[in-house]
């Protein structure tokens, strides 16, 4: 079943999503101050719109790929934004990857408004947005989640609802931390494998199946080996979800040290520059600080 979907934000992520919707034949009305994304999402079927409130006041859905907490809460509810051309039967999804905290008080705005808020940050990236084949873990109200899977299964193959608003963004917390250690061991294991004469674009296939074996190992040691830096998301959104992760560590008392050494690795390529660059920059790391030179 096709939707009438607005889309906030048309960046590398909702590109992606937006295209996917296309394909699906969805209705999809799209908003960014970027109006060059705008207009690559047009010429596949889109329709752009003037604001984000007009993008929800021809929607169902209306879902946001967006970079920070304030620009969520700017895009939903600032001068413009979504909640003024919502109606009651609109349901809000934020697939950004933000705050729990303020996942939560977004909700509860929502809510003032007779609106819906469902939390459902992603794993896969744009690739898998492209093909359908998202993991997505969802926080919010059981009916409004429910209906959220409805538009959401044409992006996603697997849909988890986590809990109450939050908890979605959550258990994306405990996604990145478990994808950024694991980013930085196989960028470091790719250098051991390229010092020691090992051809590491071998590696993955040599160890599919074993323990060691991982969705960041297939995809990302074959990049890593080659410095293949093509952009397809930005180191510094692991630093900024790290950086989510390690404000929950102190709310909770949580230990986490292999994540604050990993963390340094990431904040150091990024004060180097190299923040808008895809994670196999990570092989830049190895080289070291004085001959670093992506650019």
């Amino acid at each position: 079943m096709a939707y009438k979907v607005g889309l906030i934000g048309a960046g590398a992520m909702g590109g992606a999503i937006g295209t996917r919707l296309l394909s699906e034949d969805c209705e999809l009305f799209v908003f960014d101050l970027d109006k060059e994304r705008v207009a690559e999402l047009v010429a596949k079927g889109a329709i752009s719109s003037n604001s984000a409130a007009d993008a929800a006041q021809a929607s169902e859905f209306v879902i946001f790929s967006l970079n920070a907490s304030r620009i969520v809460e700017v895009a939903a509810f600032g001068n413009g934004g979504a909640v003024e051309g919502a109606g009651p039967e609109t349901l809000f999804i934020d697939m950004s990857s933000i705050d729990p905290t303020e996942t939560r008080r977004f909700a509860e705005k929502a809510a003032e408004h007779n609106i819906g808020w469902v939390d459902a940050p992603l794993s896969g990236g744009a690739p898998k947005a492209l093909i359908g084949e998202l993991t997505l873990m969802l926080g919010g109200e059981g009916g409004h989640v429910k209906k959220a899977m409805e538009c959401l299964r044409l992006l996603a193959s697997n849909m988890s609802h986590m809990g109450p608003s939050g908890a979605g963004q959550t258990t994306k917390i405990i996604n990145q931390v478990l994808c950024g250690l694991n980013f930085v061991a196989v960028a470091e294991a790719t250098q051991l494998a390229l010092d020691a004469g090992v051809d590491a674009t071998k590696i993955p296939a040599a160890l599919a199946g074993g323990r060691a074996d991982s969705a960041v190992l297939q995809e990302y040691m074959p990049r890593y080996a080659i410095k293949d830096y093509d952009r397809q998301g930005r180191l510094a959104n692991m630093v900024k979800d790290l950086n989510f992760a390690q404000n929950l560590a102190l709310e909770t008392n949580t230990s986490m040290p292999v994540t604050a050494a990993c963390m340094e690795v990431y904040k150091m390529l990024v004060a180097s520059g190299l923040g808008e660059e895809d994670l196999p920059v990570l092989m830049e790391y190895f080289k070291g600080p004085d001959k670093a030179n992506f650019k």
